[in-house]
C-alpha cells in the first residue's frame, strides 16, 4: 500500500510504513488503487520543532493522559508512542481496566502517558472504580489528548466536554482511523471537533498505521515542561511483570470469549518465578458464577487449554523467555460490587 503526498514543493510517493515528515490531510482517496493523495494541513496553529528537545540541556518532564470513549484507540495510541505493547487491544469495549502508564525517555525528556479505561456510565462498583481513574488523569496531566474515531460528531458525556473545556493544560483532539473513511467525512469530522474546541490542536490520524505518530511524539516532547525525570530513565511502566501476565491472559479471555465471559473475569497471578532461561507462572481466573467457570473451562479444558497457550506465546514475546503457564479458575462472587475485592485486584486505591 502507497501513500502519494504533496509537500509545499514537490509530490512524493512512499510506503505507507514510511513515517511522514510533515502534516498532511486527506484530498483525494481512490479505493481502486489503494492511495491517498494528501495535501497540507488546514491547521495554522502547528509548529514542528526539528529538534524536540535534544540540543535543550535543560530537562523537560510531564504526564500525557489519553481520554475518550471505549474502542476509540487510545490503547493503540499508547503502544505505538511508547514503542511497544503495554495495553492490550481487542475489539470489546472496556478493554482496558486500570490507568496504565507507558514511559518515553530521551536524553533531556521524559514523557509519561497514561492510557485511561474508556469513558462509560457507571453501571456496577468496578466500573466506577475505573471512572475515578480517568478522573485522575485527568487533574495530573501537563497535555491532555482527546482521541475520536474518524466518523464519531456527537458527545458522549457532557461532563467529560465540561471538564476538557476547562482545562487549563495543552488539549489534543485526535481523530483516529481516518485510513477507513473518506476525504469528505474527514474533514466535517474536523471541522465539528475544531468548532468545539476552538483552542485545541486537531489531528486526523490512523493509530494503527502508524500515520502522524512520529509528528505527534515530536510535539507531545515539545510541550513538556521543565522538570526532572520521574522515573528511571531505563523505566518503560509504572506496572509490575505480574500486572503484564495478568493482561496477556484477560486478552486471549476477550478474544475467545462472548457476552457476559470477558467483563466478569479478573485474574490474579499468584506465582512468579523467574529464572535464566524459564519464568514459571502460576495463574488463577476468578469468575462471578459456577455457569461461567464452565464455560471458561469448556469441554474436558479445552477451551482454558486454548487461553494458556494463546497467553503463553504472547508472554514469551514479551519477556524473551520461556513460558511454563499453569491456569486455575475460581469463583469470587459478585467480585465487580465488592470494594474489599475490588482493592486487592488494584481498583480501590
Amino acid at each position: 500500500m502507497y501513500l502519494n503526498y504533496v509537500t509545499h514543493t514537490s509530490p512524493v510517493l512512499v510506503k505507507i510504513k514510511t513515517p511522514i515528515r510533515n502534516v498532511f490531510r486527506l484530498s483525494t482517496f481512490k479505493e481502486d488503487a489503494f492511495s491517498f493523495v494528501l495535501t497540507p494541513v488546514f491547521i495554522p496553529t502547528f509548529t514542528l520543532r526539528a529538534t524536540h528537545l535534544e540540543e535543550n540541556k535543560e530537562h523537560h518532564s510531564g504526564f500525557i493522559s489519553i481520554i475518550g470513549n471505549p474502542n476509540v484507540g487510545k490503547s493503540t495510541l499508547m503502544n505505538a508512542l511508547v514503542g511497544t505493547d503495554l495495553s492490550i487491544i481487542t475489539s470489546k469495549a472496556q478493554t482496558t481496566r486500570h490507568r496504565i502508564l507507558g514511559i518515553v525517555n530521551g536524553p533531556n525528556y521524559q514523557m509519561v502517558l497514561s492510557d485511561t479505561p474508556g469513558v462509560i456510565k457507571p453501571a456496577y462498583e468496578m466500573q466506577q472504580s475505573m471512572m475515578n481513574f480517568v478522573k485522575e488523569a485527568l487533574v495530573d496531566a501537563d497535555v491532555l489528548i482527546y482521541m475520536v474515531t474518524v466518523e464519531e460528531t456527537e458527545l458522549k458525556d457532557e461532563k467529560l466536554f465540561a471538564k476538557l473545556k476547562k482545562a487549563k493544560a495543552p488539549l489534543f483532539v485526535l481523530i483516529n482511523k481516518i485510513d477507513l473513511s473518506s476525504q469528505e467525512i474527514v474533514e466535517k469530522t474536523v471541522a465539528y471537533w475544531q468548532e468545539l474546541f476552538p483552542n485545541a490542536r486537531v489531528c486526523p490520524i490512523a493509530a494503527l498505521n502508524g500515520f502522524f505518530i512520529p509528528e505527534l511524539l515530536g510535539l507531545l516532547i515539545s510541550l513538556l515542561p521543565p522538570a526532572p525525570p520521574y522515573f528511571p530513565k531505563d523505566q518503560l511502566t509504572d506496572k509490575p511483570e505480574r500486572f503484564f501476565v495478568n493482561e496477556a491472559i484477560r486478552e486471549q479471555i476477550l478474544q475467545r470469549y462472548d457476552k457476559e465471559i470477558p467483563y466478569s473475569v479478573e485474574v490474579i497471578t499468584e506465582e512468579f518465578y523467574e529464572q535464566p532461561n524459564i519464568i514459571k507462572i502460576r495463574s488463577v481466573i476468578l469468575v462471578e458464577r459456577e455457569t461461567q467457570k464452565g464455560i471458561l473451562i469448556g469441554h474436558r479444558g479445552g477451551a482454558l487449554k486454548q487461553v494458556g497457550i494463546g497467553a503463553r506465546k504472547t508472554l514469551q514475546e514479551f519477556f524473551g523467555k520461556k513460558i511454563h503457564l499453569e491456569l486455575y479458575v475460581k469463583i469470587a462472587k459478585n467480585w465487580r460490587s465488592n470494594t474489599k475485592q475490588l482493592k486487592r485486584f488494584g481498583y480501590n486505591n
